[in-house]
């Protein structure tokens, strides 16, 4: 069931082409902004969110998660990525269709609570298509707008260091074949499909034209894990003769609707290369700190023209849906390792969060803040529901130093509310611990 369509928010300060401007109402047609008016310059429709106070700023893109990890928060704790991935591939072995959708669902409703109004779901393969169809069906019940990329390998190696787990596999055709599937299922819906890799060695360089081919073909999105460490450089050159990123180019993977994640070890020839072709970025700073991969290079990204966005990663790596979280501590993060306190400011951050990658995931691009024609995914802050951000010298600081979900008073999708006052308006939290496996006493 869904909640009834806002109409009109009235006497807030939205955030538009880089100003905050207050006392203004946002006017709401059929999921999109209608009118962005000086307060009741216009009449207001019959349902009204009162804004007076709160801060109005477009909903955040998380560029890249994995969704059932909500299951496994904590697991791996201090292992570096191939053990981690060891431990968590066998968990996903062990994924049914049940779990699949309880850990999507509640995944998909962390995520919304912290502004996050746009997610790319990074499935890993698995053989199971009733696994894949349960995750959309979360994602279609917790209303988020979502990009599902299913996964897909074909080279297999149980110690993933040339390949992937053989447990996980999938013939590839069946697998595309079903992603067919995915896309019948998903239309109409406030989700996409795409396809997800899980990094250039599972996959032949014959597997590789299979793929770009049939997402060439329906104007699909493949996201791609990249030089998180040194594994795939070191493997591509061992077994193919050439790095990571001249072995993607060479079997013709590197395009304009291609999202590179992590990407922390990409020199300056692979950042040039990858800008060259179009191809994306999704930077996880949080993920890479915990388990110990290192620092994308961002600024050198930005500065060689690659479209850089902001992920948060699965929730046995981060271990959060936190996209505010992300912000705070990206912008750090590149701060320490720059010793430069002026870089990634909140202008910068801000783009990097609710647009940096949109072009490359097929989603509508939102580059001036709140606009009119934008679809109405939007995040009302109040930060006086949190001691700990006042007082407001500058709303954007704020929101980058020390806004969090506690400060998230409402957020809609498509004009929907979904969550008001943290707790999601469909979504039960009882239900979503029952989910995950927690019964109250």
């Amino acid at each position: 069931m869904t909640t009834p369509d806002i109409d009109t928010i009235t006497d807030v300060t939205v955030l538009s082409e880089a100003s905050w401007h207050a006392g203004m109402d946002v006017h709401l047609a059929d999921g999109r902004i209608s009118a962005v008016v000086p307060a009741g310059q216009l009449p207001h429709g019959p349902r009204i969110l009162d804004g007076s106070g709160g801060h109005l700023t477009p909903g955040l893109v998380n560029t890249h998660t994995h969704l059932f990890q909500a299951g496994l928060r904590g697991i791996g704790e201090g292992l570096p990525l191939l053990a981690w991935l060891s431990a968590v591939g066998d968990e996903a072995a062990l994924l049914t269709p049940e779990r699949a959708y309880a850990t999507a669902v509640a995944a998909a409703a962390e995520a919304l609570r912290s502004g996050t109004t746009t997610l790319v779901e990074h499935m890993w393969p698995h053989p199971s298509c009733e696994v894949h169809d349960a995750v959309l069906r979360a994602l279609r019940d917790s209303g988020v707008r979502a990009l599902l990329c299913r996964g897909v390998a074909d080279r297999a190696d149980r110690g993933r260091k040339w390949g992937f787990d053989p447990r996980l596999m999938q013939p590839l055709k069946e697998a595309l074949g079903h992603t067919d599937e995915l896309v019948a299922a998903a239309r109409g819906s406030r989700v996409g499909v795409g396809v997800a890799v899980p990094n250039p060695r599972c996959l032949t360089p014959e597997g590789m034209a299979a793929v770009r081919d049939y997402a060439d073909e329906r104007g699909l999105s493949v996201s791609l894990h990249l030089l998180e460490t040194t594994t795939d450089e070191a493997m591509c050159r061992a077994h193919a003769g050439v790095g990571a990123v001249d072995y993607l180019e060479r079997a013709g993977f590197l395009w304009e609707r291609l999202l590179a994640v992590h990407c922390v070890e990409l020199d300056a020839v692979g950042r040039a290369t990858l800008a060259r072709h179009g191809v994306g970025i999704s930077y996880n700073p949080l993920s890479n700190m915990r388990l110990g991969s290192g620092i994308a290079p961002v600024p050198e990204m930005l500065a060689a023209g690659l479209r850089v966005g902001l992920g948060v990663d699965g929730a046995a790596s981060n271990d959060t849906q936190d996209m505010l979280e992300a912000l705070r501590i990206g912008a750090y993060l590149q701060r320490a390792a720059h010793r430069k306190a002026d870089l990634l400011g909140f202008p910068e951050m801000f783009e990097l969060a609710t647009n940096g990658a949109n072009q490359v995931l097929g989603l509508e691009e939102r580059p001036d803040g709140i606009q009119v024609g934008m679809q109405a995914d939007l995040v009302l802050h109040r930060f006086e529901k949190d001691y700990a951000c006042l007082p407001v010298h500058d709303p954007g600081a704020t929101l980058l130093t020390c806004a969090s979900n506690r400060t998230v008073a409402v957020v809609m999708v498509g004009g929907e509310v979904l969550i008001r006052e943290g707790e999601h308006v469909r979504l039960p939290s009882s239900e979503l611990a029952a989910g995950l496996g927690f019964t109250a006493a």
